[in-house]
């Protein structure tokens, strides 16, 4: 391979991109690919209540079709650092295992992304058609001058993007085992029940919001809201949080609230959604609503689905003719930058196994990330055939 993989993957562990910081990550991406002729832009965006974030947008060829390759380079923090084996920002490698913050997630597809390409066309030239990168510092933090911005600067200068490929983790157990077409939609609700503060020996003069809360919590956990879709399983509730906020025995409190996430299949939109939770929540409770204060938090994270057909079935051909294995065509797990890139193009996630991202000892197989290259390249070859 002109450009290893594996090598690329450890020069990046080792720049401690915890979100916001890049501290040169973006430019070892950049750096790369500018040897194979693209043109290279590193893009900050900013805003008044979020950090600075650098950006990457790189670009080779003209015209249709175009394939973005998308990813990020940012990470999360890495713990207890004496937890770990080995430094988590030194990509060492150990029985054939690659460790690091950001070996899976993500910075193994990106390397594994830009050293296929850089096969490609050291083997075939550059093709009749566009590819280009969307690598983002902002994936793992608030999401706002990321990838969200990248896509509005592109848009802009007059890119349009056919279909993209996103190399997030996505396999469960094996390389192969499962893509991505889509991604469920995420709301954060709070309900506060306003109750009467007493001393629990005189309840007749106290009233308290903790079982009016606890009737409202379980009718929302227990209803289902559906039974799920072609391509989606059943919309999930869950409870993530229940507090009253009373360190006393003898105190019947004043105020009792819950949160609560809902991971959403397409049967729904935000919108619809929390009218529906609303209306469930006004059923279910043994109080007026004035006694109630109810709050969704903003959301980005739609549902969506790219419907399987030539793109995904590049990509599945690509996998089988590598691994063997015929993938599964998934909407699990939770979001991504997916959900933004789905407004411009096509998209679908396919990347290396994620059962260690975000957990001390962070760490994907070299075998697998050589084999993430072989099937990028692979893509490629079906794609601009």
């Amino acid at each position: 391979m002109s450009m290893g993989a594996v090598e690329l993957l450890q020069s990046l562990i080792r720049c401690a991109s915890v979100t916001p910081a890049d501290n040169g990550a973006l430019g070892i991406v950049a750096n790369a690919l500018k040897t194979a002729g693209f043109d290279t832009h590193i893009v900050r965006f900013s805003d008044e209540n979020t950090p600075d974030i650098d950006n990457l947008f790189a670009k080779i060829g003209t015209g249709a079709p175009h394939l973005t390759f998308a990813g990020h380079t940012d990470v999360v923090p890495p713990g207890d650092v004496g937890k770990w084996q080995s430094d988590p920002f030194s990509g060492t490698i150990d029985n054939g295992q690659i460790y690091g913050r950001g070996a899976a997630d993500m910075k193994g597809g990106v390397a594994a992304s830009v050293a296929a390409v850089l096969n490609y066309i050291q083997t075939h030239g550059v093709p009749k058609g566009t590819i280009s990168f969307l690598i983002t510092g902002d994936e793992e933090g608030p999401a706002v001058n990321g990838t969200v911005k990248l896509l509005d600067w592109a848009k802009a200068r007059g890119e349009k993007f056919d279909q993209c490929l996103l190399g997030e983790p996505t396999n469960p157990e094996a390389l192969g085992d499962m893509m991505k077409i889509g991604r469920r939609g995420s709301l954060t609700g709070t309900v506060r029940v306003l109750g009467r503060q007493g001393h629990v020996g005189y309840p007749h003069l106290a009233a308290s919001p903790v079982l009016p809360l606890m009737q409202i919590m379980t009718a929302l956990k227990t209803v289902p809201l559906d039974a799920g879709t072609t391509h989606f399983d059943a919309s999930n509730l869950e409870i993530t949080t229940f507090d009253v906020g009373n360190p006393s025995t003898n105190v019947i409190p004043a105020t009792a609230f819950a949160r609560f996430n809902v991971r959403f299949n397409d049967l729904w939109t935000l919108d619809t959604l929390e009218a529906e939770l609303r209306g469930r929540i006004a059923a279910a409770s043994p109080w007026p609503l004035d006694r109630l204060e109810i709050h969704f938090e903003k959301s980005n994270a739609t549902a969506f689905l790219t419907q399987p057909g030539p793109f995904t079935e590049v990509i599945s051909t690509a996998i089988r003719d590598i691994t063997g294995k015929t993938p599964v065509l998934s909407t699990t797990g939770g979001t991504s930058d997916a959900r933004f890139i789905k407004n411009y193009c096509e998209v679908v996630e396919f990347g290396l196994v994620g059962k260690t991202m975000h957990a001390i000892n962070e760490h994907v197989a070299v075998a697998d990330v050589e084999a993430l290259t072989r099937i990028y390249t692979r893509v490629l070859e079906l794609y601009f055939a």
